[in-house]
């Protein structure tokens, strides 16, 4: 008689979790990355939807790395399977917060109270510099920066939150060898 249940997440860990967890960290940080560059360096500025797509990538990175060092020094395999099915729903909800943003672009939802109408000109001289920061207002959040083969940012987002969220539920519930 068993008295552990034979539940996916109790299973051992193999070659699958540990491609899975690197896949889904290294995915994830392209992901964060791109969109930094793109408001750093390309000079993007984010709106509030933007922001809050970004706050389950920066919950579930750390997890994901966590994950991928107990698969990487054969961790406890309900460790490894744990967070892998923890970072899958970080994935999830920023696909659904993308989702949600791509519908406020393209007129199905209203926009939240949090999104600006608009980003005012900053001063570049030192002493306004301050009080044009106080004054500023983020973009508003029902206008798309850009659209790349008809996908705005949110888009991207959802397709790549998608993707990772595949990947790091299939590692999580799989069997330990790859087929």
């Amino acid at each position: 008689m068993r008295l552990i249940p034979d539940s996916s997440v109790l299973r051992e860990a193999g070659t699958r979790q540990t491609l899975a967890s690197i896949l889904v960290l290294v995915g994830m940080v392209v992901v964060i990355g791109s969109a930094l560059g793109f408001e750093h360096i390309g000079g993007y500025a984010p709106c509030a939807l933007c922001l809050e797509q970004r706050v389950p990538y920066y919950w579930g990175i750390p997890i994901a790395a966590v994950g991928s060092t107990a698969a990487l020094f054969a961790g406890p395999a309900w460790l490894t399977r744990g967070l892998l099915a923890v970072v899958t729903l970080c994935l999830l909800i920023t696909a659904y917060l993308g989702v949600y943003h791509s519908g406020v672009e393209w007129g199905f939802f209203a926009a939240p109270e949090s999104c600006g109408a608009g980003l005012s000109a900053t001063s570049s001289d030192a002493s306004n510099l301050l009080e044009s920061l106080s004054i500023a207002k983020p973009p508003s959040c029902a206008d798309a920066a850009g659209r790349f083969l008809g996908l705005s940012f949110a888009g991207w987002n959802v397709v790549a939150a998608g993707i990772l969220a595949a990947i790091a539920f299939r590692g999580a519930t799989g069997p330990a060898k790859l087929n």
